[in-house]
């Protein structure tokens, strides 16, 4: 129901219910006052006609008596006079109408009055006025009035009450409602469109009220929240373009770290090709016959798509481009890493191992640049844990795990890309921490303490999560889970480290 209306039946419910009360106290107050009128008249009556049959009692006896009575009851239109004895059994001609122990008080010489009504509504109203005409009984004039003119009255009051009652509620209702349209319904539906419209994300066109009340006060107010939305929308656009900016720029100062790292692996890896690469040319250069001569250029050529092949994997790592999430099979983004940290991993001495999934390939929904930088950074972050070498395992499976509290969701099938390494471990007290922005436990110059931190908002943006799991001196596991290709994408939510139990 509209708020108008609400207000209307609210405002008539009311009217009724007041005016109810009004014409019920006026019929009671009306119906006192017309049976007081009778109790004086009636009283008056008893007094002047007491003294009038006492005299003729004494005078002409009790005929002249009762026939002084009988006259009065011709000549009163609805009143009846008569005479009655106290002690008159019922049924006898001068037996009271009211039953004997209602106006007991006769005996005391008392006037009594009596209102006696009917089920209709109809009745009479009784007046007994003692009489001392012979010592040894009670005898009393018995008036008796008729209640239809009081009823006729009373009817007459209330049909005119609920006349007034009815005419007033229509024509306030029908004022209620048009008031209430103009001033409570119409700015209501505005008030509303412009809620919807703000729900929607559309904050222009201000809300105009010329009304001064309650109403045209929250649309001003309405219209002042706009107008900071919108300068708020502005400023959290320019907050998070920056923010966007910036951390694009801290991923790709990460990856050209990355680069720093391999590129004296690199180095090492190329010197090999180089030295064929001059050996060859220095032995054409000596007048080779035709056919050796063929066998060092096809020879030089190898080397230098050999070589090609490994500066185009670093400048591909190290090139900054935009993010584009498509279906990708995460063991292959799992070889090319390993691939290209295959020179600085024979260095530091430890061989990389891949484990690739039985059950078929294990794709998700990711772009394959910003995968293989989260890849490469818990890679080089196993390697520098392995101060005496040894061997770092990356698998590629299907898991059924369940998200941490602060991700949300049911627990079902993920793909999962763990990497094991067995280096020293981490302290419990510093797991919660491995995640922030340049927090390190590394020796000066192994690391900048943003690697762990960019691959956290990487593995964020694409709905998943890491879990973490270590143990002092026996090495660290860290577990990148996605949503696998063909659901989506899972919400974004807090990567949290999951300490090993």
């Amino acid at each position: 129901m509209r708020l108008a209306s609400k207000l209307t039946l609210a405002l008539i419910v009311v009217m009724c219910a007041a005016l109810s009360l009004y014409g019920y106290l006026s019929v009671r107050r009306e119906r006192a006052l017309f049976e007081a009128d009778m109790r004086r008249d009636e009283h008056l009556i008893g007094i002047a006609l007491r003294a009038a049959v006492v005299e003729r009692w004494r005078r002409d006896g009790m005929r002249e008596a009762l026939r002084l009575l009988d006259e009065m009851s011709e000549h009163e239109d609805g009143v009846r006079f008569r005479w009655v004895w106290l002690d008159a059994p019922a049924g006898d001609r001068f037996a009271p109408a009211l039953p004997t122990a209602e106006i007991a008080e006769l005996s005391r010489g008392t006037e009594v009055f009596r209102l006696r009504r009917a089920g209709d509504r109809s009745g009479r109203f009784y007046t007994y006025a003692p009489v001392a005409v012979e010592p040894a009984r009670v005898g009393a004039i018995e008036i008796s009035e008729s209640l239809k003119e009081e009823e006729a009255y009373v009817h007459a009051s209330v049909v005119n009450t609920v006349t007034t009652i009815v005419a007033l509620a229509a024509l306030s209702g029908l004022l209620a409602m048009i008031f209430g349209q103009v001033l409570v319904g119409q700015p209501t539906r505005r008030l509303v469109d412009k809620a919807r419209r703000i729900g929607e994300g559309d904050l222009s066109g201000p809300l105009l009220l010329p009304q001064r009340d309650e109403l045209g006060r929250i649309a001003r107010e309405i219209n002042a929240m706009c107008e900071h939305l919108s300068e708020a929308r502005e400023r959290a656009a320019r907050e998070t373009a920056a923010r966007i900016a910036a951390l694009e720029q801290l991923r790709h100062a990460d990856r050209l770290t990355t680069v720093g790292k391999l590129a004296s692996g690199i180095a090492h890896e190329l010197g090999t090709p180089l030295n064929v690469v001059g050996g060859r040319a220095k032995m054409i250069t000596r007048g080779l016959p035709q056919e050796e001569a063929v066998e060092s250029a096809r020879i030089i050529a190898e080397q230098a798509d050999r070589m090609t092949k490994i500066i185009r994997q670093l400048l591909d790592f190290a090139r900054r481009r935009v993010a584009q999430k498509a279906p990708a099979d995460l063991a292959h983004i799992a070889r090319q890493t390993l691939a290209l940290l295959e020179p600085l991993a024979r260095k530091r001495g430890v061989t990389l191992r891949l484990d690739e999934p039985d059950a078929g390939p294990a794709r998700a929904e990711v772009d394959a640049g910003q995968m293989q930088q989260v890849l490469t950074n818990l890679v080089m972050n196993g390697m520098q844990s392995m101060k005496r070498g040894g061997e770092l395992a990356v698998r590629v499976e299907r898991a059924h795990a369940r998200p941490p509290a602060d991700h949300g969701g049911a627990e079902g099938e993920h793909v999962a890309v763990r990497v094991t390494d067995g280096g020293e471990g981490i302290t419990p007290e510093n797991i919660p921490r491995i995640f922030e922005p340049f927090f390190t436990t590394k020796d000066v110059g192994e690391g900048t303490g943003l690697g762990l931190s960019v691959s956290y908002g990487i593995v964020r943006e694409h709905g998943g999560w890491i879990g973490v799991e270590s143990e002092l001196g026996k090495g660290s596991t860290f577990t990148v889970y996605l949503a696998p290709s063909g659901q989506g994408d899972a919400r974004p939510a807090a990567v949290t480290p999951v300490a090993a139990s």
